[in-house]
């Protein structure tokens, strides 16, 4: 099926405000991360599973009244909690209720008994806790060793592509594929940063999909280009790239349309628990495909007129047959 029928869009003559495009959301990411790291000390929100603390789900028999509750909790002296409703349906009757992170890991147990001891003590809507209460805890020691094994677990993926590219195709490729890739993860962190919402384990899961998404949108490009390039020699690189977007504009559209439409579908009906993956995948579509197109094959074209001014051979960076 093809949507677009001689399509002849110039691509690479709209690079300028492309790179506009990219340095506003990228810069104003950075700025916010800045920002909350002046604040709290991390670039951004992290939930349980980073920085440690404990997590207690309680579902009420009757509609919760988030103010009572925190005065509730506020007059048993617990301070600095986090309260929130959950659940994605108005009926759920379901609170989140999260402390801060506790030094001594020992502690950690005895925020759920504080929370449950001023629920029945100061507020009057019954709950089954051994049937309706859930508690997440998680230690400061194990939290930041999921902190470091994320960073690793998103680094050690875009090395694998690079290699990857270099070998199927050449190093230019995976240069410019890994940029765009980290381009995506950069805007899409910084989203969550603009916006408040914590970083958990599902979202950094969330983060190394639409990595694996963007770079397989790139090589789909890549691949085209490849194409164009063999038959094409006395063509310039920029009509090439161009010529090849184009070709592989319908397969975009519907492929992450299709795509995006249903992450939206998720982020709206799916509810709090999954908020935050289905936030980062609606993020990280949008921009991988638009990074396929605006960041990855724009840089095949400077990467080419930087050789050129260099004075080094002209000859169109074209990628190695498959081996």
């Amino acid at each position: 099926m093809e949507l677009f029928h001689g399509v002849n869009i110039d691509w690479l003559g709209k690079k300028w405000y492309f790179l506009a495009f990219s340095l506003i959301f990228s810069v104003a990411g950075i700025i916010s991360m800045g920002m909350h790291w002046a604040q709290t000390g991390t670039p951004v929100p992290l939930g349980v599973d980073f920085r440690g603390g404990t997590e207690v789900q309680i579902q009420f028999a009757n509609t919760p009244d988030i103010g009572a509750i925190r005065s509730a909790v506020s007059a048993a002296g617990i301070t600095d909690a986090k309260i929130q409703s959950y659940g994605g349906a108005a009926n759920t009757n379901e609170v989140l209720i999260s402390l801060p992170e506790q030094k001594n890991e020992t502690t950690l147990d005895q925020g759920r008994q504080q929370i449950v001891g001023a629920l029945k003590a100061h507020y009057n809507n019954p709950f089954d806790e051994a049937k309706g209460v859930k508690v997440d805890v998680v230690g400061p020691t194990v939290g930041r060793q999921l902190q470091s094994k994320a960073i690793m677990a998103t680094l050690y993926s875009l090395l694998g592509m690079l290699i990857y590219l270099w070998f199927r195709f050449q190093l230019i490729y995976g240069v410019a594929a890994v940029v765009a890739c980290f381009h995506d993860t950069l805007i899409t962190i910084g989203a969550f940063a603009l916006t408040g919402q914590e970083i958990s384990l599902t979202v950094i899961a969330a983060i190394l999909t639409l990595v694996g998404y963007s770079m397989n949108d790139t090589i789909v490009v890549f691949d085209r280009i490849r194409e164009n390039l063999s038959i094409s020699r006395r063509e310039g690189l920029a009509d090439v790239v161009n010529r090849s977007i184009n070709q592989t504009l319908s397969r975009t559209v519907l492929t992450s349309g299709l795509t995006f439409l249903t992450v939206l579908s998720l982020y709206i009906f799916g509810g709090q628990v999954l908020k935050g993956f289905s936030f980062a995948l609606v993020i990280g579509i949008l921009i991988g495909t638009y990074s396929s197109i605006a960041v990855a094959a724009p840089m095949l074209v400077a990467y080419q007129e930087w050789r050129a001014k260099n004075g080094k051979a002209a000859a169109l960076p074209a990628a190695k047959r498959g081996r």
